[in-house]
This record gives C-alpha cells, structure tokens and sequence, in this order.
C-alpha cells in the first residue's frame, strides 16, 4: 500500500510540475505541491533532519507559536533593524497580511510546512536575495540544502530544466543563485530553525554575522532589503 501510495504521489506531483513550467509558478499549482508531501517518506525525513537542528526538537514538540509579524509595529522599528527591513519589504511587495493568518499545525508536518511558508520571504531579507525568479529560487536553495525540504528541491529541478529548456539566457543566472543559495545552506546555521520573533529590533547585520550568511552583494539576484 504505502508503494502504491508513493506511485501516486509521485504521478500527483508530475502534474503538479507540469502545471508550473506551464504558468512559470502559479502559487496555487506550489501550494498543492506542498501539500502533496505532507503525509511523505521525503517529508519524514525532512522533519527529522529539521528535529537534530539546534532547537528544532523543542520547537517541534512545543509548535512554536504561528509567525504573525506585526507589520506596523516593525516599521517603527530603527532603521537597520531586522523588523523594519522585513516590514519595508512586505510593504513595498503589497503583500497580503492575512497570509500569516493561524492555520492547522496539529502534526509535526502541518506545523514545520506552515513555519516554511510564513518565514519563507523573510529568508530573502537575511540572505539579501531578491524577489525575482533567480532570488527565488536560491531562497528556495537554502531550505532545500539544510533540511530537504521536499517541494522545494522539486521546485528548483523545475527552475534549472525550464530555464534550460525554455530560456536558455536564464541558465547561468538561475544556476548561479542556486549555487549560492546552496553555499549559504552548508555554511550557514539553519535559518528555518531561527526564532526571529525574539530579535527583531537586532540589526540585520548583525543577524547576517551570526548565522554566517555571506550576501553576494554584486549579482544580480541579490536586493538591498
């Protein structure tokens, strides 16, 4: 049963893909990717890799409170600070604050998946990665290379074979922001296991120092946050 399961997970998840390269990245088509995975044997072993970080067991085992950043308190923030450069970026992007609206965190895959997808863009400001594709996809790179992460390292498959495929010029940008994404992952500390809720007022430098994240200033990819 769990074989056959798999076998159609994995069907689910050749869809899934399809539909991506199709619209370049809809956010339903990778949410249903996530999702996909949520009962996983990649899954598991991403909850276990996330478990042996530093604090990651605790946090687990607690569900650590939902992300739920007050945005206009932050941007009261001094400048420089961690909290007002995130709240910066998510007022310059429109973002939608009900997005970090609480939702079902009852298993350890619901709740470490949730963690993910809320943080996920606050990973751009400490890794000083930009929003467009090739940022995207050296976030998505960091996540991917310190605990598997399942969707996203299928999501950075897609963005290397449809860069290739489709638009060639794209490849060696792509492929230089996963490259450094990937870096940043096995040299840094974990960013998904970092309790930034208790260090916004922290400058983002100093953040930047502490976790061991070089920012690739001069490429392309890279956004001043």
């Amino acid at each position: 049963m769990s074989q056959a399961r798999e076998l159609l997970r994995s069907v689910r998840n050749l869809t899934l893909l399809r539909d991506l390269a199709n619209t370049g990245g809809g956010l339903d088509s990778i949410a249903d990717l996530v999702d996909n995975f949520l009962d996983s044997e990649a899954m598991a072993l991403c909850i276990e890799r996330f478990r042996r970080l530093p604090g990651g067991a605790a946090m687990l085992e607690q569900r650590y409170p939902p992300f739920q950043p007050d945005v206009e308190a932050l941007e009261r923030l001094p400048q420089g600070s961690l909290g007002h450069a995130y709240a910066g970026m998510i007022r310059r992007l429109n973002y939608d604050a009900d997005f970090f609206r609480p939702r079902d965190t009852s298993t350890e895959a619901l709740w470490l998946t949730q963690r993910i997808a809320t943080t996920h863009d606050l990973h751009h400001v400490v890794a000083g990665f930009s929003t467009e594709p090739a940022g995207e996809s050296g976030v998505l790179a960091i996540t991917a290379t310190q605990i598997g992460f399942p969707a996203f390292v299928l999501l950075n498959l897609l963005a290397g074979f449809r860069s290739f495929r489709l638009q060639p010029k794209e490849l060696e940008l792509i492929s230089r922001a996963i490259a450094h994404g990937n870096r940043i992952g096995l040299q840094a500390a974990p960013l998904v296991a970092q309790k930034w809720e208790e260090g916004w007022e922290k400058p983002l430098s100093q953040w930047r120092s502490e976790l061991g994240v070089q920012v690739a200033a001069a490429e392309p990819f890279s956004a001043t946050y």
